[in-house]
């Protein structure tokens, strides 16, 4: 980000990094154990066949206590009827119409499908009893303007097991902070800051939310919703368990006018684009893409009334780069799935034991490893951006991958750049949605040898050794490098370059090149 950064200072007021959208999940993991839920119902005293009577009972205690507030504060109560309301812009009107400055907006009420417990019988003892399965119930969303978090709307789902759904935004935050020291020094867009008076300040506020103690936090809004939780579990007490099930971590880049990056947003597209291209690329203005498709790794090219955005996602990640609020560039990093990221902890069975480099995990102990990681990866993408306008001659960058090196005590060879082998390698590695978590093997070769997904482990093994040894070439000559403790790989700054001018270079005319050298 440095880099790109220091090449539009003398445009650029400020850069601020930070969660925007964060969604939490709560569950009562001594429920969904084995067994959990009866276990409960035992020490409650509550017979197996009394289930549904206690279930229907509870339930509406909970429905009860979690609208007294509402009615108490006058407050809107609506149901909807249809999942296609956007709640969002139905609360926003709601708040126009009884507008409150702080606190309780209103609450919805909506029919969702949920995970619960049912009391089945069957004949067979082994088949009897209380089971986890898929069903519908009634969800409770309580929107309100926190002191501490701003907007934020938290869901119950009111029946067993009760599980929660917080929702928060982080630019939020960052905006009552502000709001709570005097500074009235900084100009807001929607849930983005155009202008910041002082950004250290802001950034330094930012990074407040690493250190919050989630469980606390997020205990207290859920309390609001189910005031009964103590009581109805007083016979077995737990707490819930906080998960971040999706994270946004936004980069943004404020430019001191809207026509500052309208000069150089059409080309940072067309880079990110053509440059960090997939297997699939649609291009589409004011709608969606197809319900259906089921691409896994997809770039998306879209038009929306406050600019352009341009997305890369691969297992349920994303890395996006848009233009908000005229003069923002926004790059942010999407986390709902963790597997590919590592965090360097004890195993759980051995809290107090050594640490080693282990899979992330969604809980919220891990929030602050998943915040590195994203910023990590708007690093690495608005790295690879600011080749766009970079002025190295192509002979210095050409000169030094089109000629033999050494690696490790070993001559290793040049670059043939009008191979289609090597044109294809380095076309794969510069691909936009590895700046998350890089990439592996694998990874080069479904895209290479797509049939070695479901091949035998012999041609497996063949289609692997014929991926490491182009990945040696490219660490040889200073384009990637191995992530520690991995086996993953990334693009170095002078990999992002080299791979930028090669590309342009082909695919411009003559007539372009002879104009620019001009």
């Amino acid at each position: 980000m440095k880099q790109f950064v220091a090449r539009y200072r003398s445009l650029v007021t400020g850069v601020l990094s930070g969660f925007d959208r964060l969604v939490f999940r709560g569950q009562l993991q001594p429920l969904m154990r084995d067994g959990g839920m009866y276990f409960f119902l035992e020490d409650a005293g509550v017979r197996l066949l009394d289930f549904k009577k206690f279930a229907i009972a509870t339930t509406e205690r909970i429905k009860e206590a979690a609208l007294a507030e509402a009615r108490r504060l006058g407050r809107p109560i609506e149901y909807l009827d249809s999942p296609a309301i956007d709640k969002e812009d139905y609360v926003r009107r709601l708040l126009r119409q009884h507008p409150v400055e702080q606190g309780l907006i209103c609450v919805l009420k909506a029919l969702e499908p949920c995970m619960t417990f049912e009391y089945h019988r069957d004949p067979d003892r082994r088949k009897r009893g209380l089971k986890l399965h898929a069903g519908k119930c009634l969800h409770l969303y309580k929107y309100f303007l926190h002191p501490r978090f701003g907007w934020i709307n938290a869901r119950i789902q009111t029946w067993f097991p009760f599980n929660f759904q917080i929702c928060m935004n982080g630019r939020e935050w960052l905006a009552r902070q502000l709001e709570r020291r005097g500074r009235s020094d900084f100009t807001r867009v929607d849930n983005c800051f155009t202008w910041l008076g002082d950004p250290a300040l802001a950034q330094r506020l930012m990074n407040g939310q690493l250190t919050t103690n989630w469980p606390r936090a997020l205990g207290a809004i859920a309390r609001t919703l189910n005031p009964l939780h103590r009581e109805i579990f007083r016979a077995r007490p737990m707490d819930y368990d906080w998960s971040a099930y999706q994270t946004e971590w936004a980069t943004d880049v404020m430019f001191k006018t809207p026509q500052a990056l309208a000069d150089i947003y059409p080309q940072l597209v067309r880079h990110a684009t053509d440059h960090f291209q997939s297997p699939d690329v649609m291009r589409f203005l004011g709608r969606k893409a197809h319900g259906n498709f089921t691409g896994e790794i997809v770039t998306s090219f879209k038009d929306r009334a406050e600019g352009v955005r341009v997305k890369h996602w691969v297992r349920g990640n994303s890395v996006k780069m848009y233009d908000k609020a005229g003069s923002v560039l926004r790059v942010e990093t999407t986390i709902a799935e963790t597997d590919d990221f590592k965090v360097f902890r004890p195993r759980h069975e051995d809290p107090h034991g050594k640490l080693e480099w282990l899979p992330l995990r969604k809980g919220v102990a891990d929030l602050h490893r998943r915040a590195q990681v994203s910023q990590r990866a708007n690093d690495t993408y608005l790295e690879a951006l600011a080749a766009v306008n970079d002025e190295t001659p192509l002979s210095l960058l050409l000169d030094r991958v089109c000629t033999p090196t050494v690696y490790h005590h070993r001559r290793v060879r040049a670059l043939r750049i009008g191979d289609p082998a090597d044109l294809a390698l380095l076309q794969a590695i510069s691909r936009g949605e590895f700046a998350a978590a890089g990439f592996r093997n694998r990874d080069r070769r479904y895209l290479i040898h797509p049939a070695s997904r479901h091949a035998p482990a012999a041609h497996v093994r063949s289609c692997a050794a014929k991926i490491s040894r182009p990945l040696r070439l490219l660490r040889a000559h200073g384009l990637l490098r191995k992530i520690p403790k991995s086996y993953r790989y990334t693009v170095t700054p002078i990999g992002h370059l080299v791979t930028a001018a090669l590309f342009a270079a082909r695919n411009a005319t003559l007539k372009q090149l002879l104009a620019d050298a001009a």
